[in-house]
């Protein structure tokens, strides 16, 4: 067994900077609840066309303020990450147009949105898409440019997180520097961003270096544990007002949608956000250094610099993986008496397991882990609103591997 007071004492300097990070994030949501004056009015719900909701429209001008856009739509009616982007893409692009994504295939559960048969699919309303694969987890900036010169997509995509692959989460810095040479080229694509699970893990996010618009999911980082559903999207005015269109319709863009149990939990989540992320980090790097002395690989490594709240594991074996999972579950707080088992979930080739025992259903900022069942047989573990919760699951690891 590894002796876990030795791993914590290995891990105070990395601790230290995300802590460091939490309080630089935690003074811009301050900051931002503040310059939008938040009053206990704006949680207050609405029903039916929900004009003038304040609740709604100020949580977007709160959302806004913090990622250093100009306009964002924040809402429980969009229901997770994937229906956020395919809003996004339907929005943006139209017949003709090509989006181009520089970080190689999106997310599984995209793949209806991008080529699905007589679906009502980006590709039925011809629309192309392209993709570049990154090369040793950097972008392939040569080919980027080269590209986008020649065949002029009318969006870049970047998927920030890794996704179902064995690569990192894209760092602030590598997509600084290529969004400034888009940027640099004579009239650009839009650049999106799909930024689920790496938010608050560093000083900026990526509509603060250039991207235009920036997607996720409120059941992950910046809902932190508290929102119950939902999805915002932050980016230009410009690029706002043609998402809106899809969002609702062209008519009624952001004048309606009313959430009748209203929006304390939202606001009040997204004021966690900073401190609920450093405790996954945290908990992350500290199961993560107990797999690694037991012999696994882990990515990143504890001496790499996080790109979101992911730690990968990779196994030898099926089994390994599913009794990594299965542990997940038992130790939390709802559900720990069900047994995961890989199953065929919607939106993915391979079969999934998955453990979220979680107050939210699925809420991946919770702790929470899920695979693919699939060589590289890797788990994909996330969340803890609690350090000391995932030292719980870190102590359960250290008997049985």
């Amino acid at each position: 067994m590894v002796d876990l007071d030795k791993i914590e004492e290995k891990l105070q300097n990395q601790f230290k900077e995300i802590d460091r990070i939490s309080f630089v994030n935690q003074k811009k949501v301050l900051k931002a609840f503040s310059d939008c004056k938040i009053t206990s009015q704006c949680f207050a719900g609405t029903t039916g066309y929900g004009y003038d909701d304040v609740g709604r429209d100020k949580l977007a001008s709160v959302y806004s303020n913090v990622f250093g856009s100009e306009k964002a739509i924040v809402s429980p009616l969009i229901t997770c990450g994937s229906h956020a982007i395919s809003t996004v893409l339907y929005g943006l692009l139209r017949p003709g147009d090509t989006i181009l994504s520089i970080s190689g295939q999106l997310y599984d559960t995209l793949y209806d949105t991008l080529f699905g048969k007589e679906n009502g699919s980006l590709e039925n309303f011809g629309i192309k898409f392209k993709q570049i694969d990154l090369q040793n987890n950097t972008f392939d900036s040569d080919l980027i440019l080269k590209t986008i010169k020649k065949q002029k997509p009318k969006v870049v995509f970047v998927q920030r997180s890794r996704g179902y692959s064995s690569r990192k989460a894209l760092s602030i810095k590598q997509m600084q520097q290529i969004f400034s040479q888009i940027k640099s080229l004579k009239n650009p694509p839009i650049i999106v961003v799909d930024n689920c699970y790496g938010e608050f893990v560093e000083e900026k996010e990526p509509s603060q270096i250039g991207a235009d618009v920036v997607v996720g999911s409120l059941i992950k980082n910046p809902g932190g544990g508290l929102a119950p559903t939902g999805a915002y999207i932050c980016g230009t005015e410009k690029a706002i007002n043609s998402i809106a269109t899809r969002f609702t319709s062209p008519s009624l863009l952001l004048e309606v949608g009313s959430f009748e149990m209203g929006y304390r939990l939202f606001y009040q989540g997204l004021f966690m956000a900073p401190h609920i992320v450093a405790q996954a980090l945290k908990g992350a790097m500290l199961v993560g250094q107990v797999m690694e002395e037991k012999g696994y690989k882990i990515i990143p490594s504890n001496q790499e610099k996080a790109g979101d709240i992911i730690k990968s594991v990779v196994f030898n074996t099926s089994d390994e993986l599913i009794k990594f999972v299965q542990l997940v579950q038992k130790i939390s707080p709802v559900d720990s008496f069900i047994v995961p088992m890989p199953w065929d979930m919607p939106g993915y080739n391979d079969q999934v397991i998955m453990a979220a025992g979680t107050f939210v259903g699925g809420a991946s900022i919770e702790l929470s882990c899920d695979s693919p069942i699939k060589a590289p047989y890797i788990a994909y573990f996330q969340g803890g609103l609690t350090y000391e919760h995932v030292k719980i699951l870190a102590e359960e690891l250290n008997k049985i591997y």
